[in-house]
């Protein structure tokens, strides 16, 4: 997608060998133009599937996510890595080590949000090492769910090779090949 990759381009800031902040356009703060862009790309990509939700963790993830779910008349469901008092105690779990956090969430999804035979779609802001997505796949797998694809990947750490090894269908609107010089090189 090109104009996402645009933004990344201009907007984005690599820092070291691994992360690329995208603070001020998807995850700290939203740009809704590009997000409903993002939305209607993920629809017109999924349009030959049936999908009932999209699913996603907390927070990143949740901008794109709604414009999507919007794009596709599907409601979205996130993942909290907080247990409140107002969550019941019938939840779907995964643990989820965050590389960018250097530390390890426990995410949660009321069992009342995902149900078994429910085709979902993931949603997340980076694909990279396939934490996030692992977790979201633990959660669907218990729940007997069935996943339909995820989005948005750095081909050059593992993210992609676990989802390949389960089948599991990946779009990414932007495939970032690696960094040169702060760079970011796409594929």
């Amino acid at each position: 997608m090109k104009i996402l990759e645009q933004r990344i381009k201009k907007d984005g800031r690599v820092l070291g060998k691994d992360v690329l902040k995208v603070d001020s356009f998807l995850n700290h703060q939203v740009d809704p133009e590009l997000m409903q862009a993002m939305g209607e790309e993920f629809a017109t990509i999924f349009s030959d599937e049936k999908i009932d939700k999209i699913v996603t963790v907390e927070s990143s993830g949740i901008a794109p996510a709604v414009f999507a779910g919007l794009a596709l008349h599907v409601p979205v469901v996130f993942a909290r890595k907080n247990k409140s008092l107002t969550l019941p105690e019938n939840v779907w779990t995964a643990d989820v080590y965050s590389f960018t956090k250097q530390t390890t969430n426990h995410i949660m999804i009321d069992h009342r949000f995902l149900s078994a035979a429910e085709n979902i779609l993931i949603i997340d802001d980076f694909l990279a090492n396939g934490q996030a997505v692992e977790g979201l796949l633990k959660i669907a797998n218990d729940a007997n769910a069935n996943v339909v694809g995820v989005v948005i990947e750095k081909t050059f750490q593992k993210g992609r090779q676990i989802l390949d090894e389960r089948g599991v269908r990946v779009e990414s609107l932007a495939r970032i090949k690696g960094f040169e010089n702060d760079e970011v090189i796409f594929l």
